[in-house]
């Protein structure tokens, strides 16, 4: 297993924290995760990578090592102005590979869009972007949100480490007893009374109280102006959240230069599940862009 470093950035007011791998000379790939995620999720896909790489993936903000907000609601644009001053950290100058999974697919596409100089390949593995909100909708959904946010959220807590490794396994039941193990001490933390609660903000649980956009979102996608890989797992449940497969494949077609891949026997956490197809998927296509590792020594 390749060993992380752990390192702490002041992110908009936040420590964040930020887990990295690899030699720094090496060639940069940043890696986001997704909802209810951390950056140790990645673990699995670098040690699967046959290259030189220095992977660099943060915590977002009120999930995993990173600070939470002073607030009671967190707002998707935030995860796009911590994204654009992390690369302003990590590479300053030159443009970043950026891998994204789930949600944090879905922050690198539009990123990608509305900063199209700074992404100079991306990888989504699974952002598909959401149902498209009707107006009519709106009413409802405020109201539920002032509801949720005066009952307050929260998230249950766990005995042992091997009660969360049991949970993470009932979620994705592709899951290996090991992988889950290894996941379940990053994934969770101590309460301060003898149990475990989950590495995250329960405000994340909080519904948005603003409708998904699609319209909006595919405005920035068609700015995408780097070659894009897109993977899906084969046994993905979460073509739904956008709609369905029409849905999708109409979003993917939008990207002007997009190399789609499928991951056998993996579901929407393909990076647990697959992690050595997922890496040479990755890598095959940053290769046959021009970014083979062995001829590169900067980002």
């Amino acid at each position: 297993m390749k060993a992380s470093l752990s390192r702490f950035l002041d992110i908009r007011g936040l420590r964040y924290h930020l887990r990295t791998w690899g030699d720094e000379d090496a060639p940069l790939l940043v890696m986001l995760h997704g909802w209810m995620d951390v950056s140790a999720s990645f673990q699995f896909v670098v040690d699967a990578l046959a290259g030189d790489w220095h992977v660099a993936a943060p915590d977002w903000r009120g999930f995993g090592r990173s600070e939470r907000t002073r607030s009671d609601s967190y707002w998707f644009p935030d995860y796009l102005a911590d994204l654009d001053r992390l690369l302003d950290a990590l590479s300053p100058e030159a443009p970043v590979r950026l891998l994204g999974h789930s949600m944090g697919g879905n922050v690198a596409m539009l990123y990608a869009g509305v900063r199209p100089t700074r992404v100079r390949a991306l990888l989504n593995l699974e952002g598909f972007g959401l149902r498209e909100g009707a107006p009519t909708e709106a009413p409802a959904r405020y109201a539920r949100w002032l509801d949720e946010l005066r009952a307050g959220a929260s998230l249950r807590d766990y005995a042992s480490l091997d009660e969360v490794a049991a949970r993470l396994m009932k979620n994705n039941p592709r899951l290996t007893p090991q992988r889950a193990q290894f996941l379940a001490p990053y994934w969770s933390e101590p309460d301060g009374a003898g149990r475990l609660r989950i590495a995250g903000d329960p405000a994340h649980r909080i519904v948005n109280p603003v409708l998904y956009r699609w319209t909006e979102a595919a405005a920035c996608w068609r700015q995408i102006a780097a070659p894009v890989l897109w993977v899906e797992g084969a046994a993905t449940d979460a073509l739904r959240w956008a709609g369905a497969r029409a849905e999708v494949d109409a979003r993917r077609a939008l990207l002007r230069d997009c190399t789609a891949a499928s991951i056998a026997d993996a579901g929407h956490m393909l990076h647990h599940d697959q992690p050595h197809a997922v890496a040479a998927t990755i890598e095959a296509f940053l290769q046959a862009r021009g970014h083979a590792h062995v001829d590169e020594r900067a980002p």
